[in-house]
């Protein structure tokens, strides 16, 4: 019964209901397009429909085997980790959780007699490969700085490599679209690996979460529409905010 009620006690809930009744008694419409869009913005229960969505948008079929199974190391995929910042002595979170989906699926294909060959698009090289040599895999690994925003780091790449190369890119779920309009954009033979982050699964829900907001999901909206806006500004805006001019 706690957990059933409790939420309707939080700040944030006490203020939509606040807002409902302000709505009943005023009959404003301008209170009701915001008691609307707090709702809709805060809702577990909206959220996790898009969550569930954008996900779906991410797990598209892959293009390239990446087992490596029966293949040397040239043959097998080229792993691409994209750098999130840091310093040249810390190792950011996201970048950690990038490393660790890297792990996952090296655990399945990474054999001594075939190392997985993998390349890290970063400007502090050296905790990425510290944080690497601690696995227990065995690893070719580049590292070199490609730009300061993923699109100099994909103009960087297409200059680096074929495109009928065989790629496995690794990055964040919040970055994970705009990665995936990268590869299609440049025709690259590749798939994506997507770390996770809290923000982006689902929020556990029951029937109380159809009459309550959680203020999480804000943080998720402002990460998706981030990721819109970047590529929406990339494709018109080009050179002039990005460095790269849109294909």
């Amino acid at each position: 019964m706690k957990d059933l009620l409790e939420p309707f006690l939080y700040p944030h809930n006490l203020l939509l209901y606040g807002l409902l009744v302000a709505c009943i008694c005023y009959k404003k419409k301008g209170l009701w397009l915001l008691f609307v869009f707090y709702y809709v913005m805060g809702n577990t229960y909206i959220a996790n429909h898009v969550r569930h969505w954008y996900s779906n948008t991410l797990n598209f079929a892959a293009t390239v085997d990446i087992s490596g199974a029966g293949k040397t190391p040239a043959e097998s995929a080229l792993y691409i980790v994209l750098g999130c910042g840091g310093s040249a002595t810390q190792l950011p979170a996201c970048a950690s959780a990038r490393l660790q989906r890297l792990s996952v699926e090296l655990a399945d294909v990474a054999t001594k007699q075939s190392p997985a060959a993998v390349l890290i698009t970063t400007r502090y090289c050296q905790p990425y490969l510290d944080a690497l040599a601690a696995r227990q895999f065995a690893f070719v690994v580049d590292c070199y700085d490609a730009g300061e925003n993923t699109y100099q780091e994909f103009a960087s790449l297409a200059k680096r490599l074929q495109k009928s190369q065989p790629l496995r890119f690794i990055t964040s779920d919040f970055h994970g679209w705009r990665v995936r309009k990268l590869i299609t954009e440049y025709q690259f033979n590749a798939s994506v690996g997507v770390a996770q982050t809290q923000t982006f699964r689902a929020v556990n829900c029951s029937l109380n979460c159809l009459f309550t907001i959680n203020l999480t999901n804000l943080d998720f909206y402002s990460k998706l529409i981030a990721e819109f806006s970047s590529y929406a500004i990339y494709r018109f805006g080009g050179a002039r905010f990005t460095g790269e001019v849109s294909g």
